[in-house]
């Protein structure tokens, strides 16, 4: 069976916690029983990684971009975030800051508080920005030499019932399900076909295979995230005069792709040597996938000037 902890951190205690507005310790905060959110998943998150670009430099990458896609959550879920985004922008530096963390991922977190309870309950929202130090989401293994994925029996859900360009807490239940199947099984990671049976996406992750020296990934017509790591992989591909087609694909082309690679926030880039008990090419981290990882890489860590826009240095 896969190991558990490609997938899992014990999260280390920071000092501080940034709650509705301040700065507190770490052990403080903390929510009632009866927050809205807790019972039935109201809420929107992002996730966002800083890099230690070196020389004492680091930065965050592409705050901006997910600073955005949280109020485009929370206004999907008729959340009304109480603060304005410039403030949660710089709370997430500060929280970086405060921790004395060079690098590490930064969870801010929009839900329903407690009060009137029921599906109709409105009550007031809140807002709390954590940071800790998380490694190779799929692990350092996977990232060097490719994980192992199967298509889940768990479906990715229905336009019409999972809201896609949101990152709301309820619907990753669905991702925990065919997570979960995917480990007991003793795979890495699952990945979700939608309704009509197409690629979607992985349960954390969005998806591209490269077959014929063409890259293909799910477009955005598909109810999948439109990831922001994503769109950061579809300019480095074409930066790099790579091929790239946003396009439906079925399972089977991923048996019969050259690679496939996974990408997220969390996840990075990470290459699939596995789908189904088939081999993807050689069984090993292709040449796209090596060439996106260290793209990426470099322009996270501040090391290509073409994209100084995604960084926010502090």
């Amino acid at each position: 069976m896969a190991d558990s902890s490609s997938t899992t951190v014990g999260v280390a205690k920071t000092e501080k916690i940034w709650l509705d507005g301040k700065f507190i310790p770490w052990d403080q905060a903390q929510i009632h029983v009866m927050t809205l959110g807790l019972h039935y998943g109201v809420g929107a998150f992002e996730g966002i990684r800083a890099y230690d670009c070196g020389g004492g430099k680091s930065a965050v990458f592409r705050l901006r971009e997910h600073v955005e896609r949280l109020y485009q959550s929370a206004k999907i879920m008729l959340l009304d975030i109480p603060y304005p985004a410039e403030d949660l922008a710089r709370a997430c530096v500060e929280i970086l800051k405060i921790n004395k963390m060079p690098q590490g991922y930064i969870r801010p977190l929009a839900f329903m508080g407690d009060g009137a309870m029921g599906l109709g309950a409105i009550n007031p929202v809140r807002v709390a920005i954590m940071a800790w130090v998380w490694g190779s989401y799929l692990g350092d293994e996977g990232m060097k030499k490719g994980i192992r994925a199967k298509v889940s029996s768990f479906t990715r859900m229905h336009v019409n019932s999972n809201m896609v360009r949101g990152k709301i807490t309820g619907q990753y239940v669905n991702s925990v399900l065919a997570k979960r199947e995917a480990k007991l099984a003793g795979y890495d990671e699952a990945i979700f076909l939608d309704q009509q049976g197409w690629v979607a996406e992985a349960t954390g992750e969005n998806l591209f295979l490269v077959r014929g020296g063409v890259v293909y990934t799910p477009p955005p017509a598909s109810p999948i995230l439109e990831g922001i790591t994503r769109g950061t992989i579809l300019r480095l591909l074409k930066d790099h005069g790579l091929e790239v087609r946003e396009q439906a694909f079925t399972r089977d082309t991923l048996y019969i792709a050259d690679e496939v690679f996974l990408c997220g926030t969390a996840a990075e880039v990470t290459p699939v040597r596995e789908v189904d008990n088939r081999q993807v090419g050689s069984g090993e981290p292709g040449r796209v996938a090596k060439l996106v990882q260290q793209a990426f890489f470099k322009a996270a860590r501040g090391g290509d000037e073409r994209y100084q826009e995604w960084l926010t240095y502090y």
